[in-house]
């Protein structure tokens, strides 16, 4: 099955990209989403230092009647957020498209990464122009087999890595914090992100991993 990367660009009309787009510097990262015709929920972690602040602002607009906040800490909030304008989320359910959490939504874009069918991506497509919801095709490939080149282990905490901003220059994040994020030691995090690292890097620069065939889709 077709492995696709879109980026997308939620209207302005939509609260979080409204909000996103206000705090540049905030990363609001969906825990957990799902929707119908007439509402949607979502458990969003809030990253950034005017959290509080943006849990306010979220709580003021006219689309979102519910937000609740299980904890709050050091620059990060974790909210429940409930809105009747679901565009987003009821579009994906529409075009069949599983929704694959967490994702990441920064300055009104987010980067969504599915496998799915060919005729279920060519749906998403449509589901979106529907909505007038803009996209990009960052990427297409065919018959990928991500999960033989590295372990459920490797791949969870290398995309943890990814999202706290490891490979971030600079970094948003040390080993220390992001070993203690999710509850192992700093010597067994360094090891599995080393294995994983080369495991990647030996693919890109010899090809010896599974065989893939890219297709390269030019930006709208």
């Amino acid at each position: 099955m077709p492995y696709a990367k879109l980026t997308i660009t939620i209207p302005e009309s939509v609260w979080i990209s409204d909000v996103s787009r206000s705090h540049p510097e905030t990363r609001f990262r969906v825990l957990a989403a799902t929707a119908n015709a007439a509402t949607g929920v979502a458990r969003i972690e809030i990253v950034g230092p005017d959290h509080e602040t943006i849990c306010e602002q979220i709580e003021s607009y006219d689309s979102v009647p519910d937000l609740t906040v299980f904890e709050t800490g050091d620059e990060r909030s974790l909210v429940q957020v409930e809105t009747t304008v679901p565009i987003l989320l009821t579009s994906l359910q529409t075009a069949g498209v599983p929704l694959e959490v967490p994702f990441t939504v920064r300055e009104g874009q987010l980067t969504l990464e599915v496998t799915i069918p060919q005729d279920t991506l060519s749906q998403l497509g449509a589901a979106l122009d529907r909505v007038d919801i803009s996209y990009t095709v960052e990427r297409i490939q065919q018959d990928v087999e991500r999960e033989t080149l590295l372990t459920d282990r490797q791949q969870c905490l290398l995309d943890e890595a990814i999202e706290r901003g490891y490979y971030d220059t600079p970094r948003r994040t040390t080993l220390v914090d992001l070993a203690s994020a999710v509850g192992i030691s700093k010597s067994t995090c360094s090891e599995i992100l080393h294995r994983a690292e080369e495991r990647v890097l030996k693919e890109y620069r010899t090809g010896d991993g599974p065989a893939q065939q890219s297709i390269p889709v030019p930006s709208d």
